[in-house]
């Protein structure tokens, strides 16, 4: 099978942690694929995405770097072994592959912290809200490529009810709740949404008011991923030019303690619902 032309955030991740454990452990490509039985040209494919890897050589592999993390082996070994396309592949080939990489993101997570202050979470978005921010857009979209965006949007919920969602622990800040994309009418209709879902059990929803003054990270988006061991989160950061993925452990220390930092100046779920219920009437 030929090399992956463009391997997802995921494989890449996979092959990195691959990587990071080999030079860790001082080992060389070479030594690699003696183990696998591989031309030593295979090893830096894998270690790059580009190649697939089976669960076993995973663990192979982890074994022989001298790895002695179960937990982070076995959650390697369980990402190698995922198959089949997830819903978001229809969508290759009409959107930037990082759309994708960030559904593929949300799907697999165990956990997932948002911390905003001016836009509302995509994952939470109204459909005529949605429609709204794209709209913006700058340089301006054609109404195809803001129909596509659109759904690709709404088809991200689908991981709210997937049989073992993940939880989902939004930070807002005032500022995005007063936002009126689309006008007060679909503003209304956003933060009710917001307010049923922030009901679902899987659904923290917490607001930091303008009173609160200033906090950490009270100019930049973070999306912190929890994976199934802390050494493999990752942190989704929204830019103009497109969402960018981190995953060194200084990283993911530092929004770790941002997150943290940031609960502290937020008001408790119940009065988080009330403040987004007086806004909404306000409108």
């Amino acid at each position: 099978m030929p090399p992956r032309s463009t391997p997802t955030e995921r494989q890449r991740r996979l092959g990195s942690e691959l990587r990071k454990m080999r030079t860790s452990a001082g080992m060389t490509t070479e030594f690699a694929a003696g183990l696998l039985g591989v031309p030593r040209t295979n090893i830096p494919n894998m270690e790059s995405g580009r190649s697939g890897i089976s669960a076993e050589r995973v663990r192979i592999l982890a074994t022989n770097y001298g790895c002695v993390d179960e937990a982070h082996i076995e959650a390697l070994a369980t990402m190698a072994a995922e198959r089949g396309k997830g819903w978001w592949e229809q969508y290759r080939g009409q959107l930037p592959a990082s759309f994708l990489d960030i559904a593929e993101l949300e799907w697999h997570a165990k956990r997932v912290h948002i911390a905003l202050t001016v836009h509302m979470p995509g994952l939470l978005q109204t459909e005529e809200h949605s429609r709204a921010v794209f709209q913006a857009v700058i340089p301006r979209l054609p109404a195809a490529e803001i129909d596509v965006r659109t759904a690709h949007r709404m088809d991200r919920q689908q991981v709210l009810d997937k049989p073992d969602p993940p939880a989902i622990d939004l930070i807002i800040h005032e500022a995005a709740l007063r936002m009126e994309f689309g006008g007060g009418a679909v503003a209304r209709r956003q933060l009710e949404y917001m307010l049923k879902v922030s009901e679902r059990g899987t659904v923290t929803v917490r607001v930091i008011p303008f009173k609160a003054g200033s906090f950490p990270g009270a100019g930049q988006s973070v999306i912190y991923a929890e994976a199934a061991v802390p050494s493999l989160d990752t942190v989704e950061l929204d830019s103009t030019h497109g969402p960018e993925f981190l995953d060194t452990d200084i990283q993911l220390q530092k929004y770790r303690a941002q997150l943290e930092a940031m609960e502290a100046a937020v008001l408790s779920e119940a009065a988080s619902r009330d403040f987004i219920r007086t806004l909404a009437n306000d409108l």
